[in-house]
């Protein structure tokens, strides 16, 4: 029988490049989306198949799916802060609501589920490179807070789910994540430069551009994601890039790779913006033997590549 697979925010970024691989491993997936942040063109190549289903849906509601289920992804969250920044009553109820509902899901038909947690669990860390022991540095009131204390809820209902009903589950811990089908104007570094370096506009370069950000190709994140679902491991997992890289100094790479004539500048760093991004992936390589394959330059290629045709046409 094929494992009937649930991925929540299945249309975004993330959600579709995990609707792929499910697929690709045979699972029939049923990917639910309200389609807020997320596009149906990311997941259009899909809709043919006969085990692909779509469900236009907030998952911040009552949650039901006929029949079986043996996986629960649940990726549905505005995940930039030009998203949560606009809608911050959606953000938070996303990580409160939805998730009870879908952990309770989860619990009605015996699946397993696995959270898509965040770095920005940690804040503006204290501690760098940020190992899943570090409790973080998080503003609860500041702007971003709608984001971080909805995954850090999500974190803390989801331990209670494994630890009070015995529900077998998975958190794993997202650093910046770049490729094909990012939102060109989704307010973060990578798609911002890519797009204003392809037209030719000037680089918004936020603060002085000496913080700094690890990139992870989608690609890799994935295969991670993959491996943890499937693991016995239930406490929290940081999967990310350790190619540490400043944001200035990014800017000037993407200048460069696109042979583009567009300039620097620089406007005032947004409050509690973290100075330093990195992940300890020691647990990712004990537990799940995984690490990145890509380089950045080798994940930028066709990130690019599907920037052009956005972009350009």
């Amino acid at each position: 029988m094929k494992k009937r697979v649930l991925i929540t925010g299945g249309a975004g970024f993330l959600g579709s490049h995990l609707c792929d691989r499910y697929i690709n491993e045979g699972c029939k997936v049923i990917a639910m989306d309200n389609l807020s942040t997320g596009s149906i063109k990311n997941i259009e190549h899909l809709m043919p198949l006969a085990d692909f289903e779509f469900h236009n849906y907030d998952v911040t509601k009552f949650v039901h799916v006929k029949g079986e289920l043996d996986y629960i992804l649940h990726f549905a969250s505005p995940a930039s802060p030009i998203d949560y920044l606009k809608m911050p009553i959606p953000t938070l109820k996303v990580g409160a609501l939805g998730t009870h509902n879908l952990l309770g899901l989860a619990k009605s038909k015996k699946a397993r589920m696995l959270i898509a947690s965040t770095s920005e669990v940690y804040g503006d860390p204290l501690v760098h490179p940020q190992n899943e022991d570090y409790w973080g540095n998080v503003n609860p009131v500041g702007p971003r807070g709608v984001y971080d204390e909805a995954k850090r809820f999500q974190e803390a209902i989801t331990m209670a789910y494994h630890t009070f009903h015995g529900l077998e589950t998975r958190i794993v811990r997202i650093f910046n994540t770049y490729g094909p089908r990012m939102r060109l104007n989704d307010g973060r570094a990578l798609p911002a430069f890519i797009s204003q370096a392809l037209r030719g506009e000037d680089i918004t370069v936020f603060g002085d551009g000496s913080q700094t950000r690890s990139f992870t190709y989608v690609d890799d994140l994935v295969e991670g994601i993959y491996r943890l679902l499937l693991s016995d491991y239930v406490n929290p997992v940081n999967l990310g890039n350790t190619e540490e890289i400043t944001i200035k100094e990014f800017g000037k790479e993407i200048v460069r790779l696109t042979r583009s004539k567009s300039k620097l500048i620089f406007q005032d760093l947004p409050e509690d913006d973290p100075k330093q991004r990195k992940p300890d992936i020691t647990r990712a390589k004990e537990v799940l033997n995984w690490q990145p394959k890509f380089t950045r330059a080798e994940g930028l290629k066709p990130t690019l590549e599907y920037f052009k045709n956005a972009v350009l046409g």
